[in-house]
């Protein structure tokens, strides 16, 4: 069965032009309509979507290509937001002090809420045990056991040191001592203290005798003075342990009452130890506290509260007490300390830099541990160290807190907290080429991140997705408070969105790109004092975005007008023809007419583009002109070799250009150089006025720049 081949033809503006109809849907103003709660137009990337969020394995981390505009972080916001309501609110989590190694704390998992109540109940239990221990240590009970155990040792130091004293007499010794409370022995003879002349008196046998006894007296004195010293650590040991009985008896009630309070078997064991190291350290609680240590600079200030009690203190790192569902947060900023957090350090007064388990600080992964983070991959990228971490992190789906120091090299770190395991999903934002860079650079991207959610440009242009577009605006005026739009004011914004496609089957699907036109066109309605915005503010909006972006084109042409830029519009001319170069400075395109020429002469030198020999060409054109060469060869070098020498440029051309899209112009050119036949110069003309008048009408929507390069070569039409 033949097809018909569609014959070219030219068709008028108004054929060019798709006016919108939305008579088949009821409303006034978008006032009457409801906001648009689904992202219409990207089924494939929504289904990847929910794919993603839905797996609860390793690695099903999602990558969102192809979104831009002001609208595209707020649709997906709104999509985890919807997801995260059903899920269950995630524990909290807290770091305490570990009494057996200080050096690692210990992270404590807890029910939502629990981390703020168990720190207040730590509070509250150190604040009452301040007040009634000292209290409890004043007691008559409390004394009167002190009291007798000081008795009971008193006696047994009062009948050693009798003893003591009858050994030192039966040996002819007498103790004396100073005001220092030195204890001399003086030899004594007939109940009297002997003189020095009567020491030196003494015979040889009898000067032995004395240093004989005099030795065992020394002896049974260092002995009692050693088995003094014994029960005085047995006094102390027992007044030691009265006080922890006595305390144990004020301290165990409380604690059992917060570990009804908080079943988790960590926490009960976390409290054990408490207990422990309370009865331990009962000098904290005491009237006055701990004493200085021995040899401490007197001029350092004397140590805080919060210092001296800083080891029974709470450090909630995750408060979920007021989150409902699971937690969604939004990283605009993520750097090392915002993802990952950090530890704080402090300068304490001797001028050493100093931290502690309290100013361990949680980051975004961990504080929306069992829900969603949503950022910028690009962002991440260029901070330092965060790729890396981020990658460990959740291949490992734990965190490691670290004090984020990028002169690591100077300090050191001393606290190493114990790791928490996590269930964060990473949904990131980035371009295409960030996709593909990463997938075939970085082995682990594709193990880490294995759901891509791909986001086109465009829609069908369909009755469901033109009602969409209204229900966006609805929406964007409600929640930004601008000017509600009647129907032809939406109408506009829909042929807006047919032209940014170039194709009247098509509507663009990002609908916020649109955000920007439905909000400058609020502006021109209320700087018209109308209440809503129609058609003609909507057309005001565009024609202000072309006006303060078209300084280039205006002075184009007046080059053009003035002579400067040579452009022949009439007439016919042999090897000369116009092409019309479309220029993209930023959101803004334009065309900006050329003159092609074509010279040839005998040679074998065969088609010279003068724009590659002059570095000012693209490869795209570069490939152009050799497709341009090859066609000349099928053409007429079948039956005899093409003998030719041809040059091809761009006259008043000095930047560079790119594209295939002229070949045809050259060939043009250069087939009417080797007819010696004129071609008319004013086809060009007609074609850039009519890209002209729709371009006024419709404006552009902004084109990302290459990646490989600082911006896009103007490419080429014939």
């Amino acid at each position: 069965m033949s097809q018909a081949i569609a014959t070219p033809h030219e068709i008028t503006a108004a054929q060019a032009y798709r006016r919108a109809d939305l008579s088949a849907l009821a409303f006034t103003t978008t006032a009457d309509l409801e906001p648009l709660t689904t992202m219409v137009g990207q089924e494939r990337a929504v289904q990847a979507l929910h794919m993603g969020l839905g797996m609860p394995q390793q690695g099903y981390n999602i990558f969102v290509s192809g979104l831009a505009g002001s609208g595209a972080r707020t649709q997906i916001e709104a999509l985890l937001r919807e997801r995260a309501a059903a899920l269950p609110t995630p524990g909290d989590w807290v770091y305490v002090h570990n009494f057996r190694a200080s050096d690692q704390p210990q992270a404590l998992a807890l029910e939502p809420g629990q981390g703020q109540r168990l720190r207040q109940d730590m509070e509250r239990l150190v604040a009452h045990l301040r007040e009634t221990l000292p209290k409890a240590f004043r007691q008559e009970v409390f004394e009167k056991e002190q009291r007798e155990l000081g008795e009971k040792y008193e006696r047994e130091v009062r009948q050693m040191q009798e003893t003591f004293s009858r050994m030192a007499r039966d040996n002819g010794f007498g103790i004396q001592a100073d005001a220092s409370g030195n204890i001399a022995f003086i030899p004594r003879q007939d109940d009297r203290p002997m003189t020095p002349e009567e020491v030196e008196g003494l015979s040889e046998e009898q000067r032995q005798d004395l240093d004989r006894r005099q030795n065992l007296v020394l002896q049974e004195f260092r002995s009692v003075m050693q088995r003094q010293r014994q029960l005085m650590q047995q006094l102390a040991a027992e007044i030691r342990e009265v006080e922890r009985n006595f305390s144990a008896m004020l301290i165990a009630p409380l604690l059992a009452e917060l570990k009804q309070r908080h079943p988790q078997e960590r926490v009960q064991r976390y409290f054990d130890v408490v207990q422990e190291h309370m009865l331990a350290h009962l000098d904290l609680f005491k009237e006055g506290g701990p004493q200085a240590p021995a040899g401490a600079p007197p001029f350092l200030p004397p140590p805080n509260e919060g210092e001296l009690f800083l080891e029974y203190s709470v450090n909630v790192v995750v408060d979920n007490s007021e989150v409902q569902g699971a937690p969604v947060i939004l990283e605009d900023i993520p750097s090392y300390k915002n993802l990952f957090g950090t530890i704080d350090r402090v300068v304490d007064p001797h001028g050493r830099v100093v931290t502690n388990f309290s100013r361990i600080k949680a980051g975004s992964l961990l504080r929306a541990n069992g829900g969603y983070v949503l950022l910028n991959l690009e962002d991440a990228l260029t901070e330092p160290m965060v790729w890396k971490t981020l990658k460990r992190t959740l291949q490992s789906n734990r965190i490691q807190i670290e004090t984020y120091d990028p002169f690591a090299f100077f300090t050191v770190s001393s606290l190493q907290p114990e790791p928490i395991p996590i269930q964060t999903k990473m949904v990131v934002m980035g371009q295409h080429w960030l996709y593909y860079l990463l997938y075939f650079n970085d082995p682990d991207f594709a193990q880490i991140f294995k759901v891509r959610a791909d986001f086109g440009e465009d829609m069908d242009n369909s009755a469901a997705h033109q009602a969409s577009y209204a229900y966006f605006i609805a929406g964007l005026c409600r929640q930004e408070g601008l000017h509600h739009f009647d129907r032809s004011g939406v109408e506009a914004v829909l042929e807006y969105g047919m032209r940014s496609v170039a194709d009247q089957q098509k509507l663009v699907s990002q609908l916020g790109l649109l955000a920007d036109v439905v909000r400058e066109a609020s502006y021109a309605a209320g700087q018209a004092g109308a209440d809503v915005v129609s058609r003609v503010h909507v057309e005001q909006a565009l024609q202000a975005r072309i006006f303060r972006a078209n300084r280039s084109e205006e002075r184009l042409q007046e080059f053009i007008q003035s002579g400067t830029i040579l452009l022949d519009t009439t007439g016919s001319h042999v090897g000369q023809i116009n092409g019309l170069s479309v220029l993209q400075l930023g959101d803004y395109s334009f065309g900006r007419p050329a003159r092609v020429t074509a010279t040839t002469s005998m040679g074998t030198s065969g088609i010279v583009n003068i724009e590659r020999e002059a570095k000012l060409s693209g490869s795209t054109h570069d490939k152009g002109v050799l497709i341009l060469s090859g066609y000349l060869r099928q053409m007429y070098a079948q039956d005899k070799p093409l003998t030719l020498s041809a040059s091809l440029c761009f006259e008043q051309s000095y930047s560079g250009i790119d594209g295939d899209s002229a070949s045809s112009t050259e060939l043009y050119a250069l087939l009417s150089r080797l007819a010696n036949l004129p071609l008319r110069q004013d086809l060009a003309r007609r074609r850039h006025r009519r890209c002209r008048r729709r371009r006024r009408g419709a404006g552009r929507r902004p084109v990302p720049p290459r990646p490989t390069c600082g911006g896009r070569r103007p490419s080429l039409r014939g």
